[in-house]
């Protein structure tokens, strides 16, 4: 009898890295249950998409509901969903603060905590965060303090759950990028991007999808910040 495919909930998923996580998993013969606030419905019968804000507790409500009653399990979640507010910490508003609680905190708890339940009862699971280089190597010139206040928190929370869930059979990882060459960042930028990482230059998309990839399959890796970052982690340079 051939095993079911395995079911990968990806948030973020309509553009840059999480249309490539999604892309990336379906070629793998993964199904994939596919979430952004605007992303539009798909002719591959492999993607299920899910409209909605996950700082909504209904929406991560509909994510996991909708994604179990179409394809039968979960085996993944990618927390991609995230936005990145950067502005010296004297300009920021009360709406910039709110902000990046509700996607980069909120959001994060209220899709985990259902993944959580569903990979408990099957005793299986792996959940990989999105976060960011800056968290650990904060760059002169790109004064960023809420993105490492909730991707921080985050890279926190990758390893309290990995030890919480270790015997339960739940991995629990994060992807920690520096800054990767997106339709955010302008061409006319790229140089100067560039020289912020060691290396001499921007990551790619594809950079950080074969790192959740490397993870998915690395099965004795758990608890883990994967720095995908051209050295920035590394120290001063």
């Amino acid at each position: 009898m051939k095993p079911e495919p395995h079911v990968a909930v990806i948030t973020g998923a309509s553009s840059g890295i999480g249309a490539a996580l999604v892309k990336a998993y379906r070629e793998a013969g993964w199904r994939v249950v596919a979430n952004s606030r605007s992303i539009r419905a798909s002719d591959d019968p492999g993607i299920l998409a899910v409209a909605g804000d996950i700082a909504d507790p209904a929406t991560a409500e509909r994510l996991f509901r909708d994604g179990v009653d179409r394809f039968g399990r979960l085996d993944t979640l990618v927390n991609n969903a995230g936005i990145f507010t950067a502005k010296p910490f004297t300009q920021f508003t009360a709406d910039d603060w709110s902000a990046n609680i509700a996607t980069n905190l909120a959001g994060f708890f209220h899709v985990t905590q259902r993944a959580v339940q569903r990979m408990e009862a099957q005793g299986s699971g792996h959940i990989v965060q999105i976060t960011t280089s800056i968290v650990d190597q904060p760059i002169n010139g790109v004064p960023a303090v809420l993105a490492s206040i909730t991707k921080g928190g985050l890279n926190a929370a990758t390893r309290a759950l990995a030890i919480e869930y270790a015997a339960r059979g739940i991995r629990v990882n994060a992807v920690s990028p520096g800054i990767i060459k997106t339709p955010m960042h302008p061409p006319e930028h790229h140089a100067a991007l560039s020289g912020l990482h060691p290396v001499g230059r921007m990551g790619e998309i594809s950079d950080v999808v074969d790192a959740v990839l490397f993870l998915e399959k690395a099965t004795f890796v758990t608890g883990e910040i994967l720095h995908v970052d051209g050295g920035q982690s590394a120290g001063h340079w």
